[in-house]
C-alpha cells in the first residue's frame, strides 16, 4: 500500500483558508502558529517546519479543506471535503434545538 505525501505550500496554505472562509487568526491558534508566521508563510517568505506543516494541514482539514496530492495527470490543489448539499444540511442541523443550554438528563 502507497501513501501519499501531501505537500503545502504558502499559496496552496491561503487559497485553502480562502475557499473554507477562515481568517488567518482562526487558522493560525487552531494550528498552533503566530498569525505573523502563517501570513509570512502564504506570502512565501518563511518556511515552517514538518511539524508546524502537519498541523497547518490538519487544521485546514478541521475549517473543511482537502488537499489534493501531485499525480501523473494534475498538479496539487485543494478542494472543499463537503458538497454544497452537505453543507446546507450541516448548517440546518447547526441551528435546531435553540440555544444551548445544560441538560437535566
Amino acid at each position: 500500500m502507497s501513501t501519499v505525501e501531501i505537500i503545502i505550500d504558502g499559496p496552496l496554505a491561503r487559497a485553502a483558508r480562502a475557499l473554507c472562509r477562515v481568517s488567518a487568526k482562526e487558522v493560525a491558534s487552531k494550528a498552533r502558529l503566530d498569525k505573523s508566521e502563517l501570513k509570512r508563510f502564504e506570502k512565501g517568505l518563511e518556511d515552517l517546519t514538518e511539524q508546524q506543516e502537519n498541523r497547518l494541514h490538519e487544521a485546514l482539514q478541521e475549517f473543511g479543506a482537502q488537499i489534493i496530492p501531485d499525480d501523473k495527470v494534475a498538479g496539487y490543489g485543494v478542494r472543499l471535503k463537503f458538497n454544497r448539499a452537505k453543507v446546507r444540511a450541516i448548517e440546518r442541523w447547526e441551528g435546531e434545538g435553540g440555544t444551548a443550554a445544560d441538560d437535566d438528563v
